[in-house]
C-alpha cells in the first residue's frame, strides 16, 4: 500500500472505529471498564510500584483513571503525557487530585508545573489494534517518537476493547507494537510477531501472567531497577 493509500485507509478505519465505540451505552462501557481494571490488576501486580503513565480519556475510550487511584493508594506514581509540539516527543508529568490541568490538543488535559516523569509502565488506549500487536491512534505519531526517544524503553500495555480489534494495519516501519493487549476479553501477550491470548485470571487465584517488573528483563534489561545482563 502506498504511503498516501496507507494515510487514507487509516483515516478511514479510525474514523470507523471510533463511531463503534461512540455507539456503546455508559453502562457498556463501565462493565468493559471494570473487567480491564480487574485484568490489570490480577495480571500487572507490579504496577503497584511503578512509574505509570496513562493518557485522559476521550471519546469513549478505557478509562484508566480508576485503576491510577488504586495503584497510587498502593505506592505507584502516576503520570500523564504532554505535548511539547508539533512531531516532537511527549513528556509525563505527575498527576494525581489536585495537580493544576490545562486543556491541550484534542481538548485532553495534561498537567501543569508538576515534576517531569520517567516512566517504566505506560497504559496506551488504542483506536485499533491488530494480531501483530500494533496500534491504530490519532494519525500525530506522537507516541511512537516518543518511545523511539526514550533512553529506556516502557513496559508498553495497549488498552482496548475487543471490538477495536484488526487484521492488520499494515505497520510501518516507525510503528512500535506494544507488549501486552489488555481488553474486556482478557490479556494478550507478544510473542515474536504476533499476540497469543493467556486467559483470565480467576477471583482469588494467583496470577498465571507475570508483572511488567518480572518481564523486565525480557523486554530490557534493567528498567525496574534490576541488574543488566
Amino acid at each position: 500500500m502506498y504511503p498516501v493509500e496507507l494515510k487514507s485507509w487509516r483515516k478511514t478505519e479510525r474514523t470507523r472505529l471510533i463511531a463503534a465505540r461512540a455507539a456503546l451505552d455508559h453502562a457498556t462501557l463501565e462493565k468493559y471498564r471494570q473487567a480491564i481494571d480487574a485484568h490489570l490488576g490480577r495480571s500487572f501486580p507490579g504496577l503497584a510500584s511503578a512509574k505509570l503513565a496513562f493518557c485522559w480519556p476521550i471519546k469513549g475510550e478505557y478509562d484508566a483513571r480508576h485503576l491510577a487511584r488504586t495503584l497510587r493508594e498502593c505506592g505507584a506514581l502516576t503520570a500523564l503525557p504532554v505535548v511539547v509540539a508539533p512531531r516532537t516527543p511527549l513528556i509525563f508529568r505527575e498527576w494525581h487530585p489536585g495537580v493544576e490541568l490545562a486543556v491541550g490538543p484534542l481538548d485532553i488535559p495534561y498537567p501543569v508545573g508538576s515534576p517531569e516523569v520517567t516512566p517504566n509502565a505506560v497504559l496506551l488506549p488504542m483506536n485499533g489494534w491488530d494480531a501483530a500487536g500494533y496500534r491504530l491512534g490519532y494519525g500525530a505519531g506522537f507516541f511512537d517518537r516518543t518511545l523511539a526517544a526514550l533512553p529506556k524503553k516502557p513496559a508498553v500495555i495497549g488498552v482496548s476493547y475487543e471490538l477495536a480489534r484488526m487484521d492488520t494495519i499494515h505497520p510501518q516501519s516507525w510503528d512500535i507494537p506494544v507488549d501486552w493487549v489488555v481488553t474486556e476479553r482478557g490479556v494478550y501477550r507478544r510473542d515474536g510477531n504476533k499476540l497469543a491470548f493467556l486467559g483470565v485470571p480467576l477471583p482469588g487465584e494467583p496470577s498465571k501472567f507475570a508483572s511488567p517488573v518480572c518481564y523486565a528483563d525480557e523486554i530490557a534489561p534493567g528498567y525496574f531497577g534490576t541488574p543488566e545482563k
